[in-house]
């Protein structure tokens, strides 16, 4: 497909629309404008275009593919043909700390506001993002809830305020609206900063695994898991809407290994 500069900028404008309507998270907006963007300047078919891909990783492959895929379908409205077998990924069991990792690197930080960007990853098992977009207005500290209403796929959910969160945000001051967390420049904080924050505190903390925000979500699902919570329930929190997900939280759930290892 050999298309002049201003076609190519036609049907990327109006792959960017379809994007919004769907209401597609901005990271998948990204990834599919920049694969198609290169597709289009590549002048390749569409299996050309895969083959190129197959050197590089299944989940780069899979990007590939799905945004080809709803290019077709939803920008030029003719049916994909190409039928690539996926391989399915590979599981991969989420790395997770110790409650005992868990304090240590709350009790590093000195500083309040980033010692309460860890508990929120750790206490409620909120996604780096959620932390970044929390609001005053989301903390209902009668009810002891936190309502979550820019989640992962604009899917709204309540999880539980932890009493260590309580007190924590007391000791901080609270509002009455606006965001919880806000840069020294007076706006959102920004993904890298979480980021170091987690980093520094699992380095002071001396734990020399790799530590991301998300690990502090894994450890939540699981420590939880671990204590007898049902499954379901922990599905809710996390706001996984396939039950599959929440799943590969048993395989790293050490309540049942003890058992077994007990029968020695």
């Amino acid at each position: 497909m050999i298309l002049s500069s201003q076609e190519r900028y036609k049907l990327i404008g109006k792959l960017i629309e379809e994007v919004k309507l769907r209401r597609y998270s901005y990271q998948t907006g990204k990834s599919y404008i920049f694969i198609v963007k290169n597709f289009l300047s590549s002048g390749e078919t569409s299996r050309e275009f895969l083959l190129s891909y197959t050197t590089k990783s299944k989940s780069t492959m899979r990007s590939a593919y799905f945004a080809l895929k709803f290019f077709h379908e939803n920008v030029l409205n003719t049916k994909f043909e190409e039928k690539l077998p996926l391989a399915r990924k590979s599981l991969k069991l989420p790395l997770v700390l110790s409650k005992e990792e868990i304090n240590k690197m709350i009790d590093s930080i000195n500083n309040l506001k980033h010692k309460l960007v860890i508990m929120f990853l750790y206490y409620a098992g909120l996604r780096l993002d959620e932390v970044r977009n929390l609001n005053w207005q989301d903390i209902d500290f009668d009810r002891e809830t936190i309502h979550l209403k820019t989640a992962k796929g604009d899917k709204e959910r309540i999880v539980f305020l932890h009493k260590k969160l309580i007190d924590a945000l007391r000791m901080y001051g609270t509002k009455e609206e606006g965001l919880i967390f806000i840069s020294q420049r007076e706006g959102k904080y920004n993904k890298r900063t979480i980021q170091q924050i987690v980093k520094s505190a699992s380095k002071k903390a001396g734990i020399k695994k790799k530590i991301t925000p998300h690990t502090l979500r894994h450890s939540f699902a699981t420590h939880l898991l671990e204590s007898g919570a049902d499954i379901r329930y922990i599905q809710q929190l996390l706001g996984h809407k396939d039950l599959k997900t929440t799943q590969i939280y048993t395989h790293v759930a050490n309540k049942d290994i003890k058992k077994l290892a007990n029968l020695l």
